[in-house]
């Protein structure tokens, strides 16, 4: 499930996907930088330039390089502000694409492993313009991304 809300220019995007793995395994995997690239699509260019070498921790900074449209390259910085062990961490844009993101990642034990929840919310530059592109450059590119996602870890942990 994948849900988007707007409110006052800040958008927030909600997915939620239960895999059949246990916390500890889920915590291990989404907890390691470098692991990011394996649920990425590949034309997406995604490369992590530093930050990788260590499991997450509040004030980490991990850089990327990211291609989000063909021939479009961009540097993003982001920060690990909170962690709290087999719960959730958060990630913040510290210099990006975007004026504003922040990405919850929050995992919960259920009967049958566990369910994941990615929240973002986030805000486009240039005003009204980035408002205007947002329907179909934007929230159509984190629906791909986050439905490619769904995918590759369905295939990953199978139920």
């Amino acid at each position: 499930m994948i849900s988007f809300k707007s409110h006052s220019g800040i958008y927030t995007l909600e997915t939620k996907q239960e895999l059949a793995i246990g916390l500890e395994e889920a915590w291990t995997f989404f907890s390691a930088p470098g692991n990011l690239a394996k649920i990425t699509p590949d034309h997406m260019g995604f490369s992590i330039t530093s930050g990788e070498a260590k499991r997450m921790y509040p004030g980490q900074i991990i850089s990327y390089i990211v291609s989000p449209f063909p021939g479009v390259k961009s540097n993003w910085v982001t920060e690990i502000t909170h962690v709290r062990d087999l719960e959730f961490f958060v990630d913040e844009q510290r210099f990006g694409p975007y004026s504003m993101w922040h990405h919850e990642h929050i995992f919960e034990p259920t009967e049958k492993g566990v369910l994941m929840t990615d929240k973002i919310s986030y805000k486009l530059p240039f005003g009204i313009l980035g408002r205007m592109v947002h329907p179909m450059l934007v929230k159509s590119k984190l629906n791909q991304i986050f439905s490619y996602r769904r995918k590759i870890l369905d295939e990953m942990f199978p139920a």
